[in-house]
């Protein structure tokens, strides 16, 4: 068994308030968690208008597969407009 953790971190240029910022940031997990059947939580930066970092969490039997699901994600999330990805990280257990 093998599982894999993605960490992202965002940027939300068009939240003016927590309350716009986190439609927006739920708007992105229930997405991610209906396309890619993964667990996703906004685990830092819970108190900043435009900035969030959520946790995903993946598992599998083959590193492959996880790997390639992450940047499938990252993908997505790089074309939603009203984010900016800053940086990820993968790492697999």
């Amino acid at each position: 068994m093998i599982v894999g953790i993605c960490f992202i971190q965002l940027y939300i240029p068009g939240s003016r308030s927590l309350k716009n910022k986190r439609q927006v940031v739920k708007s992105l997990k229930d997405k991610i968690r209906l396309n890619f059947n993964v667990s996703i939580a906004e685990v830092d930066k819970l108190d900043m208008w435009q900035r969030a970092d959520i946790g995903i969490t993946c598992v599998s039997n083959s590193k492959k597969y996880i790997d390639g699901l992450f940047n499938k994600i990252i993908a997505s999330i790089q074309k939603n407009k009203s984010i900016t990805l800053l940086d990820y990280s993968i790492d697999m257990i």
